[in-house]
């Protein structure tokens, strides 16, 4: 799977330097966006729209406002996010935030976790933000990370033809649930020894 454009990388800094700016005027906007279309909450336009593409075609245009729209909202939120690191093997996207909150229910946590993640993973673009609005509220709750960015990219990959996106996520969480966070590492290791023996 590609990873998240330059531009969806930057719309999800200039979204944290608006928290690192203590600027509660422009998360405030950008909250109440939850929950609305593109456009029924007029403050969120100008922290969005000046990152919005110019060329796309008119189906696109209006995916790629859903997704920018909704990730702005999500995030002001919850601005929890997977720490930046130069190793990119270990799965970040929705589905490992998911993996987390699963194993949180070890130590008490909801054991609804799987269904709500199988749930999203079935649901159509068109509930999409819906689903996405529970999931982060399950996320915020637990103070578990999310790939900005990542999740940005597949929204706008959501209704992909291979279903690579919901694919991914199901990797993410099924692949390494139950396993420590290191697993991906630990695997690649066992592999490289295997390989020297």
């Amino acid at each position: 799977m590609s990873p998240p454009t330059d531009r969806e990388q930057r719309f999800v800094a200039h979204l944290a330097e608006l928290v690192a700016a203590e600027d509660r005027a422009a998360l405030a906007a950008l909250r109440r966006g939850l929950g609305k279309e593109p456009g029924e909450a007029a403050e969120v336009f100008p922290y969005v729209v000046p990152w919005l593409s110019s060329d796309a075609g008119r189906r696109d245009r209006e995916d790629e406002e859903q997704a920018y729209f909704l990730v702005a909202s999500l995030f002001a939120w919850h601005q929890g996010a997977w720490p930046a690191e130069g190793d990119r093997r270990r799965a970040t996207n929705l589905g490992a935030s998911f993996r987390l909150a699963a194993r949180s229910r070890d130590e008490g946590g909801e054991p609804g976790v799987e269904r709500r993640f199988v749930a999203l993973l079935n649901c159509h673009r068109a509930d999409l933000p819906v689903h996405l609005r529970h999931a982060v509220g399950l996320l915020k709750a637990k103070e578990i990370p999310v790939d900005w960015a990542e999740l940005l990219h597949d929204i706008r990959r959501w209704d992909s033809a291979s279903r690579s996106v919901q694919r991914a996520w199901a990797r993410a969480y099924w692949d390494y649930a139950g396993q420590p966070d290191d697993a991906a590492h630990a695997t690649d290791d066992q592999a490289a020894t295997a390989a020297e023996r």
